[in-house]
């Protein structure tokens, strides 16, 4: 597993290039030795972080301490309080926040917390442009934001859900003055696309 993860990075970084920056996602699929030993593995890459994702600080930051890379995680948990042990002891680099599961108030109160020990902090964005709009205003609101997630390969029907487009101009997303969020639920549009997902369906033949 170790030589494949290299060989994937090694790849990708030459590909990539110098002007890229590379994040390699583990999540929760290894115990903190295993974490500690494909850091080590990923120095010649120059990673951006190494997202590791444990509930316990102590964990995180035995990792950390063995890690010649950043390490950023945490985008499993919520509310500040849960965050401190993580930011306090230092046990990550760039902690991961979620609006969508915090609320943004409780969101503004963990990059807080992060900025007062020097942190910057990145948003955990996957599940949709009402979502992404979401993060989009809190960045904007937050001095130590670094870089927001944003994943581009979805359904191309996505954009029916919304009642707004989502509009990114040159690798920036671009957040509109209207209420709220910017943008709603298109709630019929979400009814009908079971309907025409079975309409479209064609059984295989016997």
């Amino acid at each position: 597993m170790l030589n494949a993860i290299i060989e994937q990075m090694a790849a990708l970084r030459e590909v990539a290039g110098d002007d890229f920056d590379l994040i390699l996602d583990i999540n929760s699929n290894f115990k903190a030795d295993g974490m500690a030993r494909i850091a080590r593995a990923m120095e010649p890459y120059n990673l951006r972080w190494l997202e590791v994702d444990f509930f316990d600080a102590e964990a995180m930051r035995d990792v950390r301490d063995r890690s010649p890379v950043s390490i950023g995680g945490c985008e499993m948990i919520c509310t500040a309080r849960t965050y401190k042990p993580f930011i306090v002891n230092r046990a990550i680099d760039t902690p991961l926040v979620d609006v969508a599961w915090n609320g943004l108030i409780e969101t503004i109160r963990i990059a807080n917390l992060a900025d007062v020990f020097d942190m910057n902090v990145s948003p955990h964005n996957f599940t949709g442009h009402l979502c992404t709009m979401m993060h989009g205003h809190f960045s904007a609101i937050t001095p130590n934001f670094q870089v927001m997630e944003f994943d581009v390969d979805e359904v191309p029907w996505l954009g029916e859900f919304f009642t707004e487009p989502l509009v990114i101009e040159e690798g920036e997303l671009v957040l509109n003055d209207k209420p709220g969020w910017g943008m709603d639920v298109n709630e019929d549009a979400v009814r009908a696309r079971p309907a025409r997902a079975l309409e479209s369906f064609k059984p295989p033949l016997a």
